[in-house]
């Protein structure tokens, strides 16, 4: 009787704990945003900064250069100013695995131009390591891809859909 006792007094203090277990929480991941339909900036910026957190590793460094759709009132400025900006990230060697360059516009042509001028005055293997990500329509992914290999980057490209 004194054993039955005992095993019942355990349990019943082993019990509450064993109750009050706390359940895991699964983590629910959003789905993916789609390309905006119109060229709202900011509808924009929430869709390729979604699109970046999706694409670059845990740890990365990402620079985004975006410009707005060609019918934004200063887009020839935002355009060289981006590019200005640009030229002095690249002249400085932006390298190493965890930097990540992503491109993006409502206007993916103009963006691939911007990287195409940009890579090409990037001498042969100066940004070893670094990764490129465009996001932009599948008809600019060569000549962007083409343009940035050279540098020694490792490019990835996401179609704006």
């Amino acid at each position: 009787m004194n054993i039955i006792t005992r095993l019942l007094l355990i349990a019943c203090l082993v019990l509450p704990f064993a109750a009050c277990k706390k359940e895991e929480v699964a983590k629910v991941e959003a789905a993916p945003l789609t390309r905006p339909a119109t060229e709202d900036v900011t509808a924009w910026q929430a869709y390729v900064t979604d699109v970046v957190r999706r694409n670059a590793e845990p740890g990365s460094n990402p620079y985004v250069y975006f410009i707005s759709g060609e019918s934004a009132p200063d887009f020839q400025g935002e355009y060289d100013r981006q590019m200005e900006k640009l030229d002095g990230d690249l002249a400085r060697g932006v390298t190493g695995d965890n930097v990540v360059l992503a491109f993006a516009s409502p206007s993916s042509a103009k963006i691939a131009d911007m990287v195409v001028d940009s890579f090409g005055r990037v001498g042969s293997g100066a940004l070893k390591g670094a990764k490129v990500l465009f996001i932009g329509d599948a008809a600019d992914s060569a000549r962007v891809e083409a343009a940035v290999t050279p540098s020694g980057v490792t490019y990835k490209f996401v179609e704006a859909k």
